[in-house]
């Protein structure tokens, strides 16, 4: 009997092995619309992963769609650099209504290069720029992005280590939380600040994240953010809020940081701004640090105008009211009562969660566990992804468009999945 190799996809034998996500989901999607996606035999997957964030209206949004389909058979301009285009225009007036000026947000609208990542180093940049210093501030289980200065600002050993030189010019302090509440939030932070021999240089900006994402789900109080607002005020340091996942509605409110009533020095979006999974960010700011010179922070791909014209789209079709912000918030407490049944039943697997609005995630003693339980979930048709440093969390991400019924359909499975692995 002759033995034969097993053919080997074009993924495997061209793609680098630096892919990941379709080793937990080996399959080969071809369409998607709302919440599910295809694989090419026509088997459907509920998503609860939403493009790690990018889809908070769902896939191929109708409305989203339609904008973006006129606008290119009409032959809108694709790529404009930082040119001024029609589809600019209406983008920056429609989040000037519907966003800034409801919220009395006095902030200036930065399109740095199209990634999270580059917002982030935008931020970092104008904030040492404006402060004349290096040193910035993030915290324990941080996640900003995986380029050197974003880098540098994460928590994340595993990432971290792939940068292959020294990462410099950040400090960690510890996120809210972190010392199980035995210490007073901010006193080693503020020691530290005060004592001339702490080793600490003045910090030009700390950089936040109000729920860290890939961190684990760990959510911050409105009262610890609020105290760090004030202890950068005091101490001369801008707040950067890092709103990439975590804004655009995922909390119920457009920002993230708007529950705990802190207007941050610069805002970082990305993401789901852009509304269908096209790549675009923003770096917000006040006016007042508005200090670069022409060009000195670019990117050949700032101008997507494609992304400008869905993102329009969907400021207009969801932030015009205050509907999706309330759907959010009951379909959240829908989700915060499941994963309370959910782990009261398995008390015995020391199983917890937390999250708000449509973030949550449920942690496990034995750190395999997560992974265990969102490969069953794949077998029966659910994409959740794991989070946290030891990727001891299951993380539930579904759209915010996700209707009632899906809902219940993925928190069962959820549940099914954890009861077949415990």
């Amino acid at each position: 009997m002759t033995m034969t190799e097993p053919v080997l996809s074009v993924f495997e034998t061209l793609e680098s092995e630096v892919r990941s996500y379709c080793r937990a989901w080996p399959v080969v999607f071809e369409r998607a619309t709302g919440s599910r996606l295809y694989d090419e035999h026509g088997s459907g997957y509920l998503d609860f992963f939403a493009g790690a964030g990018s889809l908070n209206y769902g896939h191929n949004n109708p409305a989203l769609k339609r904008a973006l389909l006129d606008y290119l058979e009409r032959d809108g301009i694709t790529h404009g650099l930082d040119m001024s285009t029609t589809a600019k225009r209406a983008f920056l007036e429609t989040f000037r209504s519907h966003v800034l000026e409801p919220r009395a947000l006095n902030y200036k609208v930065m399109f740095p290069g199209p990634t999270g990542t580059n917002a982030v180093e935008a931020a970092l940049k104008l904030a040492r720029k404006a402060k004349g210093r290096e040193s910035v501030v993030s915290f324990t289980n941080a996640f900003h992005g995986m380029s050197l200065g974003s880098l540098a600002v994460t928590g994340n050993a595993f990432k971290r280590a792939g940068a292959g030189i020294p990462l410099v010019h950040g400090t960690p302090m510890p996120f809210d939380n972190y010392l199980g509440g035995r210490v007073p939030d901010f006193l080693w932070f503020e020691r530290l600040l005060e004592d001339q021999g702490s080793g600490l240089n003045h910090p030009a900006a700390v950089i936040v994240e109000t729920i860290q994402g890939e961190g684990g789900i760990n959510v911050a109080r409105a009262e610890w953010l609020r105290a760090l607002a004030d202890l950068c005020r005091r101490r001369d340091m801008l707040l950067i809020v890092d709103d990439i996942q975590m804004g655009c509605g995922r909390t119920g409110e457009f920002f993230s940081f708007e529950e705990a009533g802190i207007t941050p020095d610069i805002v970082t979006l990305s993401k789901s701004i852009s509304g269908y999974g096209l790549p675009m960010s923003l770096c917000l700011f006040k006016p007042e640090l508005d200090l670069w010179e022409p060009g000195e922070h670019n990117g050949t791909f700032r101008g997507n105008n494609p992304a400008f014209v869905t993102a329009t789209a969907a400021l207009e079709t969801y932030w015009g009211d205050g509907v999706l912000r309330e759907r959010t918030l009951v379909q959240g407490g829908h989700i915060e009562s499941a994963l309370r049944e959910l782990c009261a039943d398995h008390a015995r697997l020391g199983a917890t969660y937390r999250g708000r609005g449509l973030v949550w995630g449920v942690e496990f003693t034995d750190k395999e566990r997560a992974a265990a339980v969102c490969r069953r979930a794949f077998e029966h048709g659910l994409l959740v992804e794991t989070s946290g440093p030891e990727g001891e969390v299951v993380k539930l991400l579904p759209p915010l468009t996700v209707t009632g019924e899906e809902l219940d359909e993925g928190l069962g499975i959820l549940a099914r999945s954890v009861r077949e692995t415990a």
